[in-house]
């Protein structure tokens, strides 16, 4: 049972780690280099980036740092490690509601404006997405490395 409890910890560990690097580097890179390119440029990479991260794998580790730090904390119930996986969940569960209530629907805004090339006001569409999306991915970026450093100290003290 040991091997197998700290199998799914390390593994709830590591996909919020991969989550939290994910928004951080939408924070650090590349929101800021999309920043810098015309508004058709941007409006067409943001709406090709919503298509493809939607993937399996990328479904698996957005809902796996969730489940596997849920099944970590039935599993560590007993265990004075469960308080720091509580503590990782709840703030991992942050990021799902931010991500559900916010960055999806401007997500799907932008999808629904339509091809770039026959878009009216494509300043307008990139306005009603471009500061809202970037401010609520920092606290994503920032609710889920925290939960990634809650997750390690757990570890790291167990």
């Amino acid at each position: 049972m040991t091997v197998w409890r700290e199998s799914v910890l390390v593994v709830g560990v590591v996909t919020v780690g991969l989550m939290a690097g994910l928004y951080s580097a939408f924070s650090y890179a590349v929101m800021p280099a999309l920043r810098r390119v015309d508004d058709k440029t941007f409006v067409a990479a943001i709406q090709r980036i919503n298509v493809a991260i939607v993937n399996p794998l990328f479904l698996l580790i957005f809902f796996g740092g969730i489940g596997f730090t849920a099944v970590a904390a039935v599993l560590y119930r007993d265990q004075p490690m469960l308080w720091w996986i509580v503590a990782g969940a709840v703030l991992y569960g942050v990021t799902l509601v931010i991500t559900v209530a916010f960055n999806i629907p401007l997500n799907n805004q932008i999808a629904a404006a339509g091809d770039p090339d026959r878009i009216s006001d494509l300043p307008a569409v990139r306005e009603a997405f471009e500061d809202s999306w970037v401010r609520w991915n920092i606290v994503r970026a920032v609710a889920s490395t925290a939960a990634l450093a809650v997750l390690a100290t757990g570890l790291a003290t167990q």
